[in-house]
């Protein structure tokens, strides 16, 4: 089972260093779901399209501001009039994690390489160091990316024989993997998976079928993200999303209750099968 927030925070601060597939995640329904359970929160999404592992810790090392800072949050009037997200200046990994305060704090694998473990470290664990280094009361969180529809056309879709059940198993054994070198019994603040690519996963085996995503990877604008910020909505706040009045204004009720239902499971059942 999955760690799940069960303190009461009168803003939740969250830093994603992400790329497309945090966008997919939070940007859009995460900060919506939280508004309906009268949560507020604050999410910094650092957007570098398709950035890996490597990447990141490249940025970091010669402190390049790559990043699209995006925000989205239900606190401040001037962003709640936009949607709830503004997009701001860019900035560097390490100035945002010098600037600001956290509470929970995420790292994901680019998602062609989200199954390829030799892809992880040493960058990782240098990720990781520096974010406790500067942010040691935050909770450090890794984002499961999903595998890509069946019929996908990604150029890296071959590195797993065109297949998503191979993979789907390889990123589960990568999560496995980042659990294992990121555990310490000496730390009383552990890592916390967020298991998108779960929920994504067995959403898929229900009704709703491979049609999670918009272009084989990306996730489509209504259930696909809704399911994933379904997911980070449990997490975060510990309430039980299926009792959440918030839906996608363009998906269908039943579409609501499907999705809602699997990431509540996904999220109380863990990501292994």
């Amino acid at each position: 089972m999955y760690n799940v927030q069960l303190a009461i925070l009168l803003v939740i601060r969250v830093l994603c260093i992400g790329n497309s597939f945090s966008w997919d995640a939070v940007e859009q329904e995460l900060v919506p779901l939280c508004e309906a359970a009268g949560v507020e929160v604050e999410v910094h999404n650092l957007y570098y399209g398709g950035c890996s592992l490597q990447q990141h810790a490249e940025f970091l090392m010669k402190d390049t501001a790559a990043y699209s800072h995006r925000v989205c949050t239900n606190q401040k009037p001037e962003i709640r009039n936009q949607n709830y997200r503004v997009v701001k200046d860019t900035l560097s990994l390490r100035q945002a994690l010098r600037d600001g305060k956290y509470d929970y704090i995420s790292l994901q694998q680019a998602s062609h390489d989200s199954g390829i473990r030799a892809s992880y470290e040493p960058w990782l664990s240098m990720l990781i160091d520096t974010v406790r280094a500067y942010q040691p009361e935050a909770q450090l969180c890794w984002m499961q990316t999903w595998a890509y529809s069946k019929d996908a056309k990604h150029p890296a879709y071959p590195r797993y024989h065109n297949n998503q059940s191979e993979m789907w198993d390889s990123i589960q054994s990568c999560t496995k993997y980042v659990q294992e070198i990121t555990s310490n019994p000496l730390t009383s603040n552990p890592l916390i998976v967020i298991p998108c690519g779960s929920a994504i996963q067995r959403a898929r085996e229900t009704k709703l079928g491979d049609t999670m995503c918009r272009d084989g990877y990306h996730l489509n604008y209504t259930y696909g993200r809704y399911t994933a910020a379904c997911v980070w909505y449990e997490i975060l706040t510990g309430k039980d999303v299926r009792r959440n009045r918030y839906k996608n204004p363009d998906m269908t009720c039943r579409e609501a209750r499907i999705t809602k239902k699997v990431a509540h499971g996904t999220v109380h059942a863990g990501f292994l099968r």
